[in-house]
């Protein structure tokens, strides 16, 4: 009779053999991307078919909800007539401009916070109300203060973008493991190699979160400030098609706004893998 090792030593080649090999895993995992990939590419042309076909088929008039040809149709006139590769320029330079330092704000802001309880306690009250002041109140204000210019639109994007990030920074930092920071001072780490170290880098993958949602914020941000007060920019286009009640051109506006916001996103999706690649996909925000 056999020994239980000898038994197991048998048994061992066969459990190795059910596994997939690294090539296998790869392969499925590319098919189901492609699966995912392909889901997605049909969702999307049956939302274009619906509509195209759909608002004519319900007897919708063109003037309330134009059909995806007739945008498609308004946003290629819209190219020479209306300079529109300018206004998306200016849109998303503003985008990006209060992208920026918002998230620096709110990163800064967080982390000190983060290394004061007190300097929390103190400031938190006037940070929380300004988070509940409509961001929309501010925009009047900053055209009175800067004019029509650029300034007012960045402005209110920094303020919507810098308080999520602040948030999802300074909870990070209340959460880092205690223990972890006494061992490191048992080691005689210095308050700011402790900060370097360990809390900086435990925040991250809470930032890179706080991050993906301000990359979209940021757009609503700079859209509200150039409705309010602006001659340049999408949002100036939105206005300017609503007044002509050109319907097409509002819808053209809103794809574009759309894309900037995808675009801000997936660049700091980018930015989040490769930071965070030491983490596993499935812990990453």
């Amino acid at each position: 009779m056999d020994s239980p090792l000898v038994m197991a030593s048998e048994a061992k080649p066969s459990r190795v053999a059910r596994q997939p090999s690294g090539l296998l895993r790869f392969a499925r995992n590319d098919e189901r991307g492609w699966l995912h990939g392909a889901t997605s590419c049909a969702v999307l042309l049956a939302f274009l078919a619906a509509w195209q076909w759909g608002p004519p088929a319900l007897g919708v008039p063109a003037y309330i909800l134009p059909t995806a040809a007739e945008c498609a149709s308004e946003l290629v006139k819209m190219i020479g007539r209306d300079r529109l590769f300018f206004h998306v320029g200016v849109t998303a330079l503003e985008v990006l401009a209060g992208f920026t330092l918002g998230a620096l704000l709110g990163m800064t802001v967080g982390y000190l916070l983060g290394l004061s309880k007190t300097a929390e306690i103190v400031l938190s009250p006037y940070i929380l109300a300004l988070q509940i002041a409509p961001k929309v109140a501010f925009a009047p204000l900053f055209v009175m203060w800067f004019g029509y210019t650029v300034y007012p639109k960045i402005l209110v994007a920094v303020l919507i973008v810098f308080f999520p990030i602040m948030v999802n920074v300074l909870t990070a930092m209340r959460a880092v493991d205690r223990d972890l920071i006494a061992l490191a001072r048992s080691f005689t780490a210095s308050r700011l190699g402790i900060f370097w170290k360990i809390e900086f880098r435990a925040a991250m993958p809470a930032l890179f979160s706080g991050l993906r949602i301000g990359s979209t914020l940021a757009v609503i941000g700079v859209v509200v400030g150039e409705l309010v007060g602006g001659n340049t920019g999408l949002g100036y286009l939105l206005v300017f098609g609503e007044g002509a009640a050109n319907t097409p051109m509002v819808f053209a506006a809103i794809v574009l706004l759309t894309a900037i916001g995808i675009v801000a996103y997936g660049l700091v999706a980018l930015v989040e893998r490769r930071v965070l690649h030491y983490l596993p996909a499935q812990d990453r925000p």
